[in-house]
């Protein structure tokens, strides 16, 4: 079976192409960061728009490097939520036109299914059941994983998500867009210690996050600077910030897998890409005798790839999609 994945739930415009044993034969990805740069953030409908302009061209590149044409597929797989109405509906409505040409199935798939998975484009993945945490600038949550489409909600953000919060922050200190990489690259030459900011856990046993009150801390030291002062202390702040979120992430994601019983983890989402969380979760994980599944940084943000690859399982349980399916904005995933 060769799948074609497509996603564009906000703004990236990406397609693969998996082939018969799940491998990736061509991966394309299309970014809107120019386009969003001036403005601190995405704009839904530039997003849309830039999807319609590119997603034929990006297919037709996928296609082009697979050294496949349109007549070898047999399957599209397609994110049908959540995300950008306009964004989803671009993609979407690709997927069924494409469908319905070449006489071929569709599946929707949700988006943090895609990122639940990811795991298994790698050479190594985990084994069920598996506790994993999934980090981007719409979500953080963490799921228990049984199965390829059994999944139970432990916990998720009150608030700001993590990238929101990375998002934010990068705003207030002026170091442009994306925000998460930016923060990270400051934070590089920051000093984490010189800052102490607060770890939110919530309830004793809660599994939930919340990171607006630390985004409002750092905007509050950030202030109580004079101007000369906040030009140096910009990379303390980011290293400090970065601490505490990936603190909370860390000790979060450990206290399900222990809760839970469970030694296996995993880690998805734009925000795993952080070489910071991705080294010091490896380090808590070995200490804790569990061991962490980690996808290609590529996997981590938003791919085709792994949106194919849930597309496939979910065909093979015996579900396809309908002409008359519509896209979704909020995911009721694993709860």
């Amino acid at each position: 079976m060769i799948i074609l994945g497509l996603e564009s739930s906000c703004d990236d415009t990406a397609a693969a192409i998996l082939g018969d044993n799940g491998g990736i034969l061509a991966s394309v990805i299309s970014g809107q960061d120019s386009i969003h740069a001036r403005f601190g953030g995405i704009v839904p409908e530039l997003a849309s728009r830039s999807h319609l302009q590119v997603i034929s061209t990006v297919v037709d590149e996928t296609l082009h490097r697979s050294g496949l044409g349109f007549e070898n597929l047999d399957l599209v797989s397609v994110t049908q939520g959540p995300g950008l109405i306009g964004s989803l509906l671009v993609g979407f409505s690709y997927a069924k036109s494409l469908s319905y040409a070449l006489d071929i199935p569709f599946v929707g798939v949700d988006h943090m299914a895609g990122h639940l998975l990811s795991a298994f484009l790698e050479t190594a993945p985990p084994p069920f059941p598996y506790i994993a945490l999934i980090v981007s600038g719409g979500t953080s949550a963490l799921f228990r994983v049984d199965g390829f489409f059994d999944f139970s909600l432990l916990g998720r953000t009150r608030d700001d998500a993590a990238g929101e919060a990375f998002d934010k922050v990068a705003r207030l200190l002026n170091l442009g867009y994306p925000g998460g990489p930016a923060v990270a690259r400051c934070a590089e030459a920051g000093d984490p210690a010189a800052y102490r900011f607060p770890r939110a856990m919530l309830e004793d046993d809660s599994l939930d996050f919340s990171f607006s009150g630390l985004k409002t801390a750092v905007m509050s030291r950030y202030k109580n600077h004079g101007t000369e002062e906040r030009k140096r202390a910009v990379p303390d702040l980011c290293a400090a910030f970065q601490q505490a979120v990936v603190d909370v992430l860390i000790e979060k994601t450990i206290a399900a897998a222990t809760r839970q019983r469970i030694d296996a983890v995993v880690l998805g989402g734009g925000v795993s890409a952080n070489s910071v969380l991705r080294h010091r979760l490896k380090e808590r994980c070995m200490a804790e005798n569990k061991y962490l599944f980690l996808p290609a940084p590529a996997n981590c943000t938003d791919n085709a790839a792994m949106i194919a690859f849930a597309g496939m399982k979910k065909f093979e349980s015996g579900t396809q999609g309908n002409l008359d399916d519509d896209v979704f904005s909020r995911s009721l995933l694993g709860q």
